[in-house]
């Protein structure tokens, strides 16, 4: 097993110096799920929601969240992102929202961080949005998918 990164050599929380690694195409893949009534995924799929179309919102919400990564996750860098993507995807015969992000740049880290706060945001906007016809929503399966690049190599789940 790898050692944590994140911790020097006297068992402090630090950020990792990145200096020094190459420059290259890195990219990650996240997903999750909103798992909701069938009564709340038709008001979302109708576009009559009160409070707007939940998956522009969501949408939106995730692309911000992948760009402010560092801001939430006191040890991640802050990164210039080439490109954001979250899709949202109705699931009538799992009940939900499955949520996938991508993320990717050319840089010196990884972008699984973003990925995955992407996802993360996203599902919680869905839950803020409809909060108030189904208090009971579930946010489910956060998790990468895929990284591409950097020195430990790929990973596929």
């Amino acid at each position: 097993m790898s050692e944590l990164t994140h911790i020097n050599a006297s068992g402090e929380a630090n950020m990792v110096d990145v200096s020094a690694k190459a420059v290259t195409v890195r990219e990650a893949r996240a997903e999750a799920w909103v798992l909701m009534a069938e009564p709340t995924l038709a008001l979302i799929l109708s576009g009559q929601h009160h409070k707007g179309d939940v998956f522009a919102t969501a949408r939106i919400a995730g692309i911000m969240a992948a760009k402010k990564t560092a801001d939430v996750i006191p040890l991640c860098h802050p990164l210039a992102l080439s490109k954001v993507e979250v899709q949202l995807t109705p699931d009538t015969e799992r009940g939900g929202v499955h949520i996938q992000s991508y993320c990717k740049l050319s840089g010196q880290t990884g972008v699984e961080m973003e990925a995955l706060t992407a996802v993360s945001v996203a599902a919680l906007t869905i839950y803020d949005m409809c909060k108030a016809v189904q208090k009971d929503m579930r946010i489910d399966g956060i998790r990468l998918l895929e990284k591409r690049g950097g020195k430990s190599g790929d990973f596929t789940a």
